[in-house]
């Protein structure tokens, strides 16, 4: 999708921090980081929220709890939240399916 901001960072077309990437995935730091560590994972693929997955592609949430859970032993999480918002009234902003890993911190619940 020529228009996602999302699919031009995994194209590297706009610049970021980038922490991992592999055929499917693309992870980086997040620019306005609600905890020490805030690493957004987005497939390249372009699915803008989880109400758009189906058959063919549903296998990429999995990719993209696995690639959470390999970023956080890499950088030796004690325990870390992940998060997937869908749609505009719970919080996404970029539609685009993206993973939040926070960690670094103790979390609370509710979360803020």
């Amino acid at each position: 999708m020529n228009s996602c901001l999302f699919c031009k960072i995994a194209s590297k077309e706009i610049p970021s921090s980038q922490v991992y990437e592999d055929d499917e995935v693309f992870a980086f730091n997040d620019i306005n980081p609600q905890a020490p560590v805030h690493i957004l994972i987005i497939p390249k693929q372009h699915i803008s929220t989880t109400e758009d997955l189906d058959e063919n592609n549903s296998a990429l949430i999995g990719k993209l709890a696995l690639t959470a859970s390999k970023i956080a032993k890499d950088l030796k999480l004690e325990g870390y939240r992940l998060v997937i918002n869908c749609n505009e009234i719970a919080g996404q902003s970029v539609f685009h399916i993206h993973c939040h890993l926070l960690g670094g911190r103790p979390m609370a619940w509710p979360p803020g």
